[in-house]
């Protein structure tokens, strides 16, 4: 168990490594980085709750991101047509070369760090991470360990 806790931290230090070129060149911070990451790179997961449940961030550090995100003209707020108090987030246009250049840095992450996996062992990677992500989003919908 030492060892997969350990995987999992190293692998999102190296992913918040490589965005940090990103936020240098745009003048954004990680968290702000990791937002747009988040909206970009899962359709249908637009609100702050969201990106503070799955990326594990701070709800303070998502909303203060949000605002300067917006600020910068890169974010917009939507509110939602069923339910007032839903916010919906999505990015302007203008964050384009940011979400591309993001998007390129996740290919090549993503590369590196499966080097040497052939297609069937890719395969089965993805298998067995979506197994365990929904064993513990069970665990966590149940409150307890098992």
């Amino acid at each position: 168990m030492t060892d997969f806790l350990v995987t999992v931290r190293r692998i999102v230090r190296m992913y918040e490594g490589t965005l940090r070129y990103v936020c240098e060149k745009y003048g954004l911070t990680q968290t702000e980085a990791d937002v747009i990451s988040f909206l970009h790179n899962n359709s249908g997961l637009d609100t702050a709750a969201d990106i503070v449940e799955l990326r594990g961030l701070s709800k303070g550090n998502v909303s203060q991101s949000v605002e300067s995100l917006i600020q910068k003209s890169l974010l917009r707020r939507s509110q939602d047509t069923r339910d007032r108090r839903r916010i919906h987030l999505s990015i302007l246009p203008e964050a384009a070369p940011i979400t591309a250049e993001i998007e390129r840095f996740r290919t090549m992450f993503k590369e590196q760090l499966l080097a040497g996996f052939t297609d069937e062992e890719r395969r089965q990677y993805s298998q067995m991470n979506a197994r365990v992500l929904k064993n513990s989003a069970a665990m966590t919908e149940k409150g307890e360990l098992k």
